[in-house]
């Protein structure tokens, strides 16, 4: 990924996410095994305390919490909304649970500014689970909550600590047998090699020096991403260097993504460059040397004990790759160019899985045209990955629509292929940055290290509720480019600058940020 351009997405609205625990209420008079009035049907508008709900609030606001006109699916929803501060929480005691693993379904809205907005599973005899509610004032987004019930109860919680004027609508809540989670938690450390050798430093949250990898290992992390070059000018993110790093990655015992872009520089929707030593081959040719420059990188992987894992054949090739001879106005070729590609990672190793990765998180139609063409030009792959950089790409509904569309509709699993969020604006060097206005953020998120860390974890919840379990994870786009003088954006000018630090996962102090903390998301 590499966009040299900015676009204007949404205004910027204050948000303070800092976690306030209201104490655990009464439990009511209703016990059930499955969930009453879920949808919030029964009652019409103005109720207080919807039928098979209780209220509380240790402040006295109840009234914060009431039904209204506008479902999700119904006539009616549940919504948190006071024009004065307060803290209120909707909950329902379900008891006469078999013991066992447990999903709460939501879907639910938000204006944002809350202290903390969630909802959780509790007193069901282990630790609480808590899901928040990402930002999203139009679209109905989707979220899930896991839970192991020990004790055959369990209390199902809407809560809000808000500020005055904050709201959040939940409707149409399930709770049934099933687990979530997110199998890949991963980054992208291709600039991570360079940054050292030009005397990048990495410290823990505390400041102590080590290795980043380590430090991103112990957050959480569970999968790198290591982008290949085929013949780049610095001589960084090609062959020996990916075999290098490669090293590194599994001796923390990560998973290995390797991202070919077949390209000697950045490959994304804007440019898919052919690699200098592959200008003027064939169309045959190039088929061949995609084949053989993938096989060769991943065979030289196997040979010294790490296997990649899952493999990128081509990077955000919305337009396809190899252009011109392999762009999506000649679907055949590009299919022809993309099969080369996933028989050279099947020829190494049968058990790497072969992704596909668009940047089109938030484009329904235009996702669905892509893989439609691709799979009536009968092009192999295993998974879909997209990026989806919420102040390019469309809502975090348009995003959870276009992702749970693109698995069900290709029976494949699906991962975020690529996401990042600034956690300051201003610049640490002179390269301006590629977000860097408060006018370019995603409403209800603020460039702060709290907004860098609420968006990781909605990113993570709206993957986590992909049906049918096809969410796989998410890869944070370059969590260790800081601005480190010599490893700028352009491979072929040493002076070039960063303008991405602001995005990375580690402070201008060199410290790991919280926002590290999604990856210890379940």
């Amino acid at each position: 990924m590499f966009h040299p351009r900015r676009t204007l997405k949404a205004m910027l609205l204050p948000l303070a996410a800092a976690l306030a625990l209201t104490a655990l209420p009464p439990q009511s008079a209703h016990a059930a095994s499955t969930l009453t009035n879920a949808g919030f049907e029964s009652n019409g508008t103005g109720t207080t305390t919807p039928t098979g709900w209780s209220t509380y609030s240790a402040g006295g606001q109840t009234a914060a919490s009431f039904t209204e006109a506008g479902g999700h699916g119904g006539s009616y929803r549940l919504t948190h909304y006071s024009a004065s501060a307060y803290k209120v929480e909707t909950y329902q005691y379900l008891s006469g649970l078999t013991n066992g693993n447990y999903k709460l379904t939501a879907w639910v809205r938000s204006g944002g500014g809350q202290n903390s907005a969630y909802l959780a599973l509790k007193n069901c005899g282990g630790a609480e689970q808590r899901t928040d509610i990402p930002v999203s004032s139009s679209g109905w987004i989707r979220i899930v909550t896991p839970v192991a019930v020990t004790n055959n109860q369990c209390t199902i919680s809407i809560n809000s600590d808000a500020k005055a004027g904050s709201w959040i609508n939940v409707d149409d809540l399930t709770f049934t047998s099933g687990t979530a989670g997110l199998p890949i938690k991963g980054s992208d450390v291709s600039s991570l090699a360079k940054s050292e050798a030009k005397g990048g430093v990495y410290k823990s949250s505390s400041g102590t020096s080590g290795d980043a990898l380590a430090i991103l290992k112990s957050a959480g992390q569970n999968y790198a991403r290591l982008k290949v070059w085929v013949n780049p000018a610095d001589g960084y993110n090609n062959k020996a260097r990916v075999l290098a790093t490669a090293k590194r990655v599994k001796a923390q015992g990560m998973k290995l993504l390797v991202d070919f872009h077949y390209s000697d520089t950045w490959a994304d929707p804007g440019a898919q460059s052919k690699p200098a030593a592959w200008a003027g081959h064939s169309y045959s040719q190039l088929k061949t040397d995609v084949y053989n420059h993938t096989y060769d990188v991943l065979n030289a992987l196997k040979a010294q004990g790490t296997t990649a894992d899952m493999v990128q054949v081509g990077n955000e090739i919305n337009g396809g790759m190899l252009w011109n001879e392999g762009s999506t106005s000649n679907w055949s070729q590009l299919a022809g160019l993309l099969n080369s590609g996933y028989d050279a990672v099947k020829a190494v190793n049968s058990g790497t899985t072969v992704a596909l990765h668009l940047a089109k998180g938030g484009d329904l139609a235009g996702t669905r045209w892509w893989f439609d063409s691709a799979v009536s030009n009968g092009v192999k792959f295993d998974i879909i990955g997209l990026s989806y950089y919420g102040y390019w790409h469309g809502t975090l509904a348009d995003f959870q629509t276009t992702l749970d569309d693109a698995a069900a509709r290709y029976g494949k699993p699906v991962y975020l292929a690529e996401t990042a969020y600034p956690f300051r604006l201003d610049s640490k060097d002179s390269h301006e940055n590629i977000i860097d206005l408060s006018s370019e953020l995603v409403a209800g998120y603020p460039a702060s290290t709290t907004g860098q860390t609420q968006w990781m974890k909605d990113m993570a919840s709206i993957v986590e509720a992909v049906p049918n379990g096809r969410g796989l994870g998410i890869f944070y786009w370059e969590s260790t480019w800081t601005a480190v003088t010599g490893n700028g954006w352009d491979p072929t000018d040493p002076s070039s600058g960063n303008g991405w630090e602001n995005q990375a996962l580690f402070g201008y102090d060199d410290r790991a940020l919280p926002a590290m903390a999604w990856f210890s998301h379940r």
